[in-house]
C-alpha cells in the first residue's frame, strides 16, 4: 500500500482521497478504498481476526455498491442478520447457500475477491462447519478457474 494511503487515519480522510486522485490515479483510489474498509472494521470491536475480516468484507460490499449505485449503500438486511445471529454465523448462513450472493458477484468483479465471506471461511475454517469450508472453497476454485 502506497505511504499516502497508509497514513489515511480515518474512512471520511479515505473519501476525501478518493474524491481528489480517483480520476487521476485509480490505483490509489482502490487503496484508500481498502483503507478505509480496514478502517471502517477496526472500529466495531471484533474478537478476533475471522470476525474482523468478516467485518472487511461487509463493508466492502458497502464501498463497492455505493461505488456501482452512485449513491451510499448500506447491507441493511446483512447488519439485521448479524444483530439476530452473530457475525460469524451470518458468514456461516451466507456462504452455504446454494449460489453465490449478489455482493460476492460485485466483490469478485471489483477485483476485491479477497474480501468475501468465501475467502473469510477458507482462511479460518476453524470457526466453520466443514460443509461451508467445502462450499467456499469450491465457489473460489470456480473464480480461479474462470
Amino acid at each position: 500500500m502506497d505511504d499516502k494511503v497508509t497514513r489515511l487515519k480515518t474512512p471520511e480522510e479515505c473519501a476525501i482521497f478518493i474524491e481528489n486522485v480517483g480520476a487521476k490515479f485509480p490505483d490509489l483510489a482502490a487503496q484508500a478504498r481498502r483503507r478505509s474498509v480496514e478502517l471502517k472494521a477496526s472500529s466495531k470491536g471484533a474478537t478476533n481476526d475471522a470476525e474482523r475480516e468478516a467485518l472487511e468484507a461487509i463493508y466492502a460490499v458497502e464501498e463497492v455498491m455505493t461505488q456501482r449505485n452512485g449513491k451510499k449503500t448500506h447491507a441493511s438486511r446483512t447488519w439485521q442478520s448479524i444483530q439476530r445471529h452473530g457475525i460469524l454465523q451470518t458468514v456461516e448462513r451466507v456462504v452455504a447457500r446454494n449460489k453465490p450472493t449478489d455482493a460476492y458477484e460485485a466483490l469478485v468483479e471489483m477485483g476485491m475477491d479477497d474480501f468475501t465471506f468465501e475467502a473469510v471461511v477458507t482462511q479460518h475454517p476453524e470457526h466453520f462447519a466443514p460443509e461451508t469450508l467445502a462450499i467456499a472453497k469450491k465457489r473460489l476454485a470456480e473464480l480461479q478457474a474462470g
